[in-house]
C-alpha cells in the first residue's frame, strides 16, 4: 500500500487482510494524521517516501520492501472480500500465473459498478508500475509474457475488492479530480496516442463538463486502440456518456451498442447495458430497453437498478404483473429503495390491491423522510389524501 492521511479508512482495509497475508508493507508519503501508527498497530512494516506527484514512483518504492512470493496491492479506501480468499489462495498456487486480475466493486459509483484491476501478481524482478496517476503493472507484465511464454494472466470470478473511493464525500475530501487531471495531462503530453490515458482523461473531461475536449480525446483513443478490449470498452462507454450529455442519443446508443458487443467479461458491461436501456426507453424503444435491462440481471442477479429499470419499462408496456415482480425483486435486494416502493404502490393500486398499495406507499413515505427527501414524502402523502386513501 501507499498511503497519506488515511486514518478514516485504513483500519477497515488492513482488518480485511490481517488474517490472509503474511506481511503488510505500507509506504507513507507524508501523513500528518495517525495513519502510520494505525498501520503499525496492525503489524505493518511502515516506510516513508517523499511525495513526487507520481503514483508509480511511490508504488515501485513500496515493492522494494516486499519479501513474499506474491503481492496484493490495495488502497486505503478498499477492502478484500472474505469470500474470495479461498479462490485467491488456490490461484496463487498455479505455476503458470504471473498476474491475476481481480474484480472490484465500485461502491456508489454513478456509472460502472464493477472494474477489473491488475492487483495480484508474482514478486517478479521485472514487474514495475508505470503511469503517474493510474499506476499499472500491465506494461511490464506484457513485456515479461513475450519473453517467458509459459506464463499467463489469470482472472478470479466474483468480487475480490470493495472500493469506496467513488462515493461523493470521498471524492470531495481528497480533491481527486484535480490531482488526476494534472497527472494525466502530463503523461498525455509525452504519450499522445496512448488509448488508456485517452480513456481515463477523456472520461474525466466529460465528468467535469469539458465534453467537446473529452469526445476528441476518446475518439483519438478509439483510433489507436487495437485489441485492448477492456480499454476499448471504456472508450466507447465514455463516448456514450458524452453524447448523452449533448442529447445526441443516436450517437450515444451507437457507442453503448459497440461497447456491449466487445469480447470482455460480461460483468464489466453492466454500466453500458444499463445506460443503453435508459436511452432506448427515453427514445421510445421499450422492447430494446427491456432486452438491455434483462441483460443486466442475467449478468448479475443482484443488480438492483436492472430490476427497477425493468419494472419501469414493463409498466410503460402495460405488463403490470411482470413490473410488480421486478419492483419486488429490487426491494428484496435493497429494502430501503423508496422509489421502488412508491412505483410498486402505484401498480398495486392500479390493479385494485388498495390495502397492499397503501402499505407500499406508507413505506415509501417513511423512507423518503428517513433519506432527507421530505418534499417527495409530502407530495406523496398529499396525493394519497386527495384520493381518500389517507386521512
Amino acid at each position: 500500500m501507499i498511503v497519506k492521511n488515511e486514518e478514516a479508512t485504513l483500519s477497515k482495509c488492513l482488518g480485511s487482510v490481517k488474517n490472509v497475508v503474511d506481511e503488510m508493507v505500507v509506504l507513507d508519503t507524508g501523513s500528518t494524521d495517525s495513519t502510520p501508527q494505525i498501520a503499525q498497530k496492525f503489524g505493518a512494516k511502515v516506510h516513508h517516501f517523499e511525495w513526487c506527484n507520481d503514483f508509480s514512483a511511490a508504488r515501485n518504492e513500496a515493492l522494494k520492501y516486499v519479501t513474499g512470493d506474491w503481492i496484493l496491492v490495495l488502497d486505503a479506501d478498499e477492502t478484500l472480500t472474505q469470500k474470495i480468499v479461498p479462490q485467491l489462495k488456490q490461484a496463487i498456487r498455479r505455476e503458470e500465473y504471473l498476474l491475476i486480475n481481480l474484480l472490484r466493486h465500485e461502491v456508489e459509483a454513478e456509472q460502472s459498478p464493477y472494474s477489473l484491476v491488475s492487483r495480484l501478481f508474482r514478486n517478479h524482478p521485472d514487474i514495475r508500475f508505470s503511469r503517474p496517476y493510474h499506476a499499472l503493472v500491465d506494461d511490464s507484465v506484457s513485456e515479461i509474457l513475450t519473453q517467458e511464454p509459459g506464463l499467463q494472466v489469470g482472472y478470479l470470478e466474483g468480487v475480490a475488492i470493495s472500493h469506496t473511493g467513488y462515493q461523493k464525500n470521498a471524492i470531495a475530501q481528497q480533491d481527486k479530480f484535480t490531482k488526476a487531471q494534472a497527472a494525466m495531462e502530463g503523461f498525455l503530453a509525452s504519450h499522445p496516442n496512448d488509448p488508456y490515458v485517452c480513456s481515463k482523461l477523456g472520461g474525466l473531461y466529460v465528468k467535469i463538463g469539458k465534453i467537446v475536449e473529452g469526445i476528441k480525446l476518446l475518439a483519438q483513443g478509439v483510433a489507436n486502440c487495437e485489441e485492448e478490449y477492456e480499454t476499448l470498452y471504456e472508450l466507447y462507454y465514455h463516448l456514450g456518456i458524452a453524447y448523452s450529455r449533448l442529447q445526441n442519443y443516436k450517437n450515444a446508443i451507437a457507442h453503448y451498442d459497440a461497447a456491449v458487443k466487445l469480447p470482455i467479461y460480461p460483468i464489466l458491461k453492466l454500466g453500458a447495458y444499463n445506460n443503453l436501456g435508459n436511452l432506448l426507453k427515453a427514445t421510445g424503444d421499450l422492447n430494446g430497453a427491456k432486452t438491455a435491462y434483462e441483460a443486466t440481471i442475467k449478468i448479475d442477479s443482484s443488480f438492483v437498478p436492472g430490476y427497477y429499470n425493468l419494472g419501469m419499462t414493463l409498466k410503460e408496456m402495460s405488463l403490470f404483473k411482470d413490473a410488480i415482480l421486478a419492483y419486488q425483486k429490487a426491494i428484496e435486494l435493497s429494502p430501503k429503495y423508496a422509489d421502488a416502493y412508491q412505483n410498486l404502490g402505484v401498480l398495486l393500486l392500479k390493479l385494485g390491491y388498495v390495502k397492499d398499495s397503501l402499505v407500499s406507499f406508507q413505506k415509501a413515505i417513511a423512507l423518503h423522510e428517513e433519506q432527507q427527501n421530505p418534499q417527495e414524502a409530502k407530495r406523496l402523502r398529499q396525493g394519497l389524501k386527495e384520493m381518500g386513501l389517507l386521512r
